[in-house]
């Protein structure tokens, strides 16, 4: 029998919710206001299945270069090319790159 390779093909682990996460986000994902240039982090939601980027996108840093009624259109490089997705702000977070990866001095 020939085997599928669907969008969500291998993702469990990847487009499911931990018990604490599970319901609906806090209504600050939706008021926050995204403009043209703002790096983001794609992040799945998996609430959301119709308006979630490939799963291959998850956890990359893009830019805004537009905006498409309700959705962002976001630029990517893949190796050397360019990608542009379009997804709801449910499936993107704000990226400051003073809070990735580094600790806050003590003193």
């Amino acid at each position: 029998m020939h085997r599928t390779h669907g969008l969500r093909y291998k993702s469990r682990k990847l487009l499911t919710k931990k018990p604490r996460e599970k319901g609906r986000p806090g209504i600050s994902k939706w008021l926050y206001e995204y403009r043209v240039g703002d790096k983001v982090i794609i992040n799945i939601d998996p609430t959301f299945i119709t308006t979630a980027p490939h799963r291959r996108y998850q956890g990359k840093v893009g830019t805004i270069i537009g905006k498409r009624g309700k959705a962002y259109e976001i630029e990517i490089y893949v190796g050397s090319k360019r990608k542009i997705i379009i997804t709801t702000p449910d499936h993107i977070l704000p990226f400051n790159a003073q809070s990735v990866g580094t600790k806050p001095s003590a003193s």
